[in-house]
């Protein structure tokens, strides 16, 4: 009888341990929300990550484009989900630092989502029509001088990085140049073609095919350091503006209370995977430079960049409209 109930009290806590043993991590898919619609650089660099991880991890992450409200939308359904690593969110400055600045939240996404890690990093250019007759930075900023509120330039929608940028330009350099707000970088770039507006800031990758062609002229990135992808570039800060920096970058979160221990694996493929040339090649492709880092290196971006982003806000007085 002893040797039956030893038996069963064993028989039973092995069950229990198995019962509660965690599977590894992902055991099934994995939903990688994007808030933006399909093509745009946000969605291109979701899907270059997602299809890596895929491979990496033995499971699918598969993208789900939730599209509208300046990207609150798909960002409020990752902080609504479960918390448990099966779903993530493509974030960029404009959804985590900028729109909590111009609108009115029905979510607060620096306390309810979890970030994990900085994919990607795209520089903006300053870019113009090749008409005006200007070559480098300081003749636009001398002639936007000479002839204050004449010049207008372009931008892609109200609170995104060109927009900032131009307004962040505008106060460094003391000149009027005034907005035209578009929705969408097509619309702003065909116009700028066309003469219907001067100049404007966008990102590398929806600028560099024209600028390639000749049917704009490019004048400085605006990050600190020259691009890979238009190497020949000066930046703002070498053409006479010290520390201007700004740039579109697209990192990966999670809903707040997400364990660390997936939070930190992620964190740790992700790093893995920006370190292959085959990765790095896809992103120079599409424009974009790999970042990575901690997860406490991507909470300071956020806290950086809202602080800039906010003073540029409130000095230009931009509302959302």
């Amino acid at each position: 009888m002893n040797a039956i109930k030893s038996k069963l009290i064993l028989l039973l806590l092995g069950c229990t341990l198995l019962g509660g043993a965690q599977a590894a991590y992902p055991d099934r898919p994995v939903r990688v929300i994007v808030p933006f619609p399909p093509g745009g650089a946000t969605d291109i660099v979701g899907r270059e990550i997602a299809d890596k991880l895929s491979r990496s991890l033995g499971q699918p992450f598969v993208v789900e484009n939730r599209s509208g409200a300046s990207g609150n939308i798909g960002m409020e359904a990752a902080a609504r989900s479960a918390p448990d690593g099966y779903t993530l969110v493509v974030g960029a400055p404009q959804t985590l630092t900028i729109n909590p600045q111009l609108m009115t939240m029905t979510f607060d996404p620096q306390k309810e989502l979890a970030p994990v890690v900085v994919i990607a990093s795209v520089p903006n250019v300053l870019i113009v029509n090749p008409k005006l007759p200007v070559t480098t930075v300081g003749e636009l900023i001398a002639l936007a001088k000479k002839e204050p509120g004449k010049l207008d330039y372009g931008s892609s929608s109200i609170g995104g990085t060109p927009h900032l940028s131009a307004e962040l330009f505008k106060s460094m350099t003391g000149t009027h140049i005034v907005h035209v707000p578009y929705r969408g970088s097509g619309p702003a770039l065909t116009d700028l073609m066309g003469g219907q507006i001067d100049l404007m800031f966008d990102n590398l990758p929806a600028a560099l095919p024209h600028v390639k062609s000749g049917k704009v002229r490019a004048l400085a990135v605006t990050t600190t350091q020259r691009t890979q992808s238009a190497p020949d570039l000066p930046t703002l800060a070498e053409s006479g503006l010290p520390g201007f920096d700004s740039e579109g970058w697209f990192a990966l979160l999670a809903p707040a209370g997400t364990p660390d221990a997936v939070l930190e694996k992620i964190n740790s493929e992700v790093n893995r995977i920006l370190k292959t040339d085959d990765f790095r090649e896809r992103l120079a492709k599409v424009g974009a430079e790999a970042v990575g880092g901690s997860r406490a290196d991507f909470q300071g971006r956020i806290q950086n960049e809202t602080q800039r982003w906010g003073k540029v806000i409130r000095t230009a007085g931009i509302k959302a409209e």
